[in-house]
C-alpha cells in the first residue's frame, strides 16, 4: 500500500479513541499519568486557584480544535484534536483552594507516544497563567 494512501485514509477517519475512565477529580486530585510517553501532569502554585482556573477557561476555549466538554465548580474537562489526523487528547484542570494549586493533566487517548504535545500544551497554559 502506498504511503500517501495510508495518510489519506487516516485523515478521513479521525482517530478519536475511547474516553478515559479515570477523568475527573478523585480523592481531591486529578489522576496520575498512566505513562509519561502520552500524558503530562503539572501542579501550579497560585494565590487563588479558583480565579486562576477561571482565567484559563477562555484560553482553553479559544485554542484551535479544542472543545470544553465539562465545566463545574473547580473543574474543567476539554478535548483537543490534532490538525492532521484528529487524534484526541483530554485536558483536565482542577482548582484546589486548600492546597493553593491548580492541577493540570493532558493525556492522549490513542498511541504509545504523543511526541511531547501534552507537555507543550500544559507549558503553554502555564505561560498564560503566569503571563
Amino acid at each position: 500500500m502506498p504511503h500517501w494512501f495510508l495518510v489519506l485514509t487516516l485523515a478521513l477517519f479521525h482517530l478519536v479513541g475511547p474516553v478515559p475512565a479515570d477523568l475527573g477529580v478523585h480523592a481531591g486530585g486529578l489522576s496520575p499519568c498512566p505513562s509519561p510517553a502520552h500524558c503530562a501532569r503539572a501542579t501550579w502554585s497560585v494565590p487563588d486557584p479558583e480565579t486562576a482556573l477561571a482565567a484559563l477557561v477562555p484560553v482553553v476555549a479559544a485554542t484551535p480544535r479544542t472543545e470544553i466538554v465539562e465545566q463545574r465548580d473547580g473543574y474543567l474537562h476539554a478535548t483537543a484534536s490534532s490538525a492532521l489526523f484528529g487524534f484526541v487528547d483530554d485536558l483536565e484542570l482542577h482548582a484546589d483552594p486548600v492546597a493553593g494549586v491548580v492541577q493540570a493533566r493532558s493525556v492522549s487517548r490513542l498511541g504509545d507516544s504523543d511526541l511531547g504535545v501534552n507537555g507543550r500544551r500544559l507549558a503553554a497554559l502555564e505561560q498564560q497563567l503566569r503571563g
